[in-house]
């Protein structure tokens, strides 16, 4: 079961303004790379349920941060019904992220208070999401709407969260063009765990680059 409340996970996304998502099929591996997440400062982590036997891995990888990463928030990405969804709260998922919106998938996450954030690209598509309770939308694929999108819809939609996934970096002009258009935290795979960290398990050099972002994101909304 969840060990965060939807608005617990809400807050500490706002607060730190970032979530790393990232997925793999070797455990130690995965292991690794959430301890330099955490070392790094980040207090999220969306495991991206890509592979066969996915729900094996995010299992061991809870477990690992419930044992060892106090405050460390596990999530589940790529998830696209609501029988993924309800499994993988029922082995600890904190929060639930979909690549489109789903009616099914809301219904069982907020039946049991975890936090879900769907896939939208259009206005009617967030309005309907939050009719159904949604705290935070997920902006995807964020390079083909980008900042701009989010600033349009913060104008009539003020109360509008949202967080963009794909199309961020770690670059500071990219970060600030993002926030400053008002979005509440960043998705961010590939362009901060990078196939380069995983195939020579620089382990150090992620845990620099996520103290090093979350910095910049720090900055940037001061």
């Amino acid at each position: 079961m969840a060990q965060y409340s939807r608005i617990e996970v809400a807050r500490v996304m706002k607060e730190s303004g970032m979530v790393p998502l990232f997925y793999h099929p070797d455990i130690e591996l995965g292991k690794n790379i959430l301890q330099a997440c955490y070392h790094g400062g980040a207090r999220l982590m969306e495991f991206t349920a890509r592979g066969d036997f996915a729900f094996e891995v995010f299992t061991e990888l809870n477990k690992f941060a419930i044992k060892n990463l106090p405050g460390m928030i596990m999530g589940v990405g790529s998830i696209t019904d609501a029988a993924a969804a309800s499994y993988y709260m029922q082995i600890g998922a904190n929060f639930i992220v979909t690549p489109s919106f789903r009616e099914d998938i809301a219904i069982v996450c907020n039946r049991r208070k975890v936090l879900w954030s769907p896939g939208c690209g259009s206005l009617t598509e967030i309005n309907k999401a939050e009719e159904l309770g949604c705290e935070i939308v997920k902006l995807f694929p964020g390079d083909l709407y980008g900042p701009g999108f989010v600033k349009a819809i913060k104008g009539p939609q003020p109360w509008t969260s949202v967080m963009p996934t794909g199309g961020v970096s770690t670059d500071e002009a990219n970060l600030k063009a993002w926030f400053d258009a008002g979005v509440t935290c960043v998705g961010m795979g590939s362009k901060l765990i990078s196939k380069d960290i995983l195939a020579n398990k620089d382990y150090a050099g992620l845990e620099a680059l996520v103290k090093e972002t979350l910095t910049k994101i720090k900055n940037i909304r001061a």
